[in-house]
């Protein structure tokens, strides 16, 4: 009799391990960016965090479409920097299970976005989302990790 509520906390135990690991995982790492249109891989972002703020860049461009490309619409500092190498989501900061508060740069289009990011997938994947003052207004993409190591 006793042997049954023992098994039965210990499988429940074990079932919150993988919880308990997913709450600690975090977006930091290398991610695989994806095309809107076709899901084909895009570029390669690797997150980090940065005086409690995630900051993300992209280290590697995956067939763009000519060699080398600069962003010619974004604005200030950023106008004719390579894409490759260029700070594309910064401030934001842990909201319980997301980050959030923060902003993404789309280079294609030089637009600067309010962003949140969030895991799924035990950390696999990271949900980030781009919009304009409301999430409503935006739109959605889904990373797929490399590693969870950063560079």
């Amino acid at each position: 009799m006793i042997a049954m509520p023992a098994r039965c906390l210990a499988s429940a135990l074990l079932a919150l391990v993988p919880l308990l690991a997913f709450a600690d995982a975090t977006p930091v790492g290398t991610w695989t960016t994806m095309d809107d249109d076709g899901g084909e891989p895009r570029s390669v972002v690797a997150i980090r965090i940065e005086d409690g703020e995630l900051r993300g860049r992209i280290v590697e461009l995956i067939d763009p479409p000519e060699p080398n490309p600069v962003c010619e619409a974004c604005e200030g500092e950023r106008k004719g920097q390579p894409v490759e190498g260029m700070e594309i989501l910064w401030g934001l900061t842990r909201d319980d299970d997301r980050w959030s508060g923060g902003h993404i740069l789309d280079p294609e289009n030089g637009k600067v976005y309010d962003a949140r990011v969030s895991l799924q997938d035990g950390g696999q994947t990271l949900k980030v989302r781009g919009f304009l003052g409301v999430s409503l207004l935006g739109r959605t993409q889904l990373w797929e990790r490399r590693s969870a190591e950063s560079p």
